[in-house]
């Protein structure tokens, strides 16, 4: 089982002090990743679920504040959770992952792409919101063409995005692309895992039995596909009071990776959860 951590940004702030102190804490805590949250935007009233997220709250850009993390840490990997693909252009995207990905040595490397929940927040990038995920689906193979391309230039013509011989470069460090993990709750975002995901990371307000349906779901959707289902990754939400016994539970429904946050906005009292979760189960 591999542990990560979340730095919620819109809860704990974005003080650059804080933020590196929270990061290299986790990376000498022995926290394999940090992950990011997204919102573009919301407005006055946006709600998810029953949840209404107050306007105010600073979502700052995920892939800044890694890059950020990247240059104050050495080993911890780089991860979002989520990022809102549609609401990105591929082709810049795929640059801007690349060079994270390259300056921080190969650390970009849990990259968890969904669609978004907020209609309005589509309205303001200009992308309609009934089609988000076909434009998820047609970014994601954007992203891995750009990726393997060569000098010689790539061409796509899909829905939302077309080009002609275009070479992007840096290319992620060390491999022909970077992985790409699907989040959501959904059996579309189950089935987009199995097809074209590396990884499935389900949000948090689930059944035990639509969890396993879901997961089913995507390794039988990736085996269709001709894919290994073996090799697709399942991570989850976890607690960070999580238990040796509640981590057996999880492996015992296929969870490869738990990710947990602190509770609390106190830096000290989240450097001591941090550190006893640590010692609980041994990451040092």
């Amino acid at each position: 089982m591999k542990f990560a951590i979340s730095y919620s940004t819109p809860y704990f702030g974005v003080d650059p002090d804080r933020l590196v102190a929270y990061a290299r804490h986790a990376e000498e805590c022995g926290f394999e990743a940090l992950y990011v949250p997204e919102h573009v935007a919301v407005h006055p009233g946006a709600t998810v679920g029953t949840h209404e997220i107050p306007p105010a709250l600073p979502y700052a850009d995920p892939l800044d504040c890694l890059a950020f993390v990247a240059a104050a840490t050495h080993r911890i990997l780089l991860g979002t959770g989520v990022l809102l693909l549609p609401y990105h252009h591929p082709v810049v995207l795929a640059k801007r992952l690349a060079t994270v990905d390259v300056l921080s040595k190969g650390r970009m490397r849990l990259l968890t792409v969904g669609l978004g929940a907020l209609p309005g927040e589509a309205r303001a990038v200009g992308v309609d919101f009934a089609t988000r995920g076909r434009r998820a689906d047609e970014a994601i193979d954007v992203l891995r063409l750009l990726w393997e391309g060569g000098e010689e230039g790539v061409g796509f013509s899909g829905e939302f995005f077309a080009f002609e011989d275009v070479c992007s470069f840096p290319k992620p460090h060390g491999v022909t692309h970077l992985p790409i993990h699907v989040g959501g709750s959904s059996r579309a975002a189950a089935r987009r895992a199995g097809r074209r995901g590396d990884g499935y990371f389900p949000g948090g307000a689930l059944t035990p039995d639509e969890r396993q349906a879901q997961l089913a779901l995507a390794r039988a959707t990736a085996a269709a596909a001709g894919r290994d289902p073996s090799a697709l990754e399942y991570t989850r939400w976890g607690s960070i009071d999580l238990t040796p016994a509640g981590v057996e539970a999880f492996a015992e429904q296929g969870v490869t990776r738990v990710v947990v946050s602190a509770t609390s906005a106190d830096p000290a009292e989240q450097r001591d959860q941090l550190s006893a979760f640590a010692e609980r189960f041994g990451l040092g």
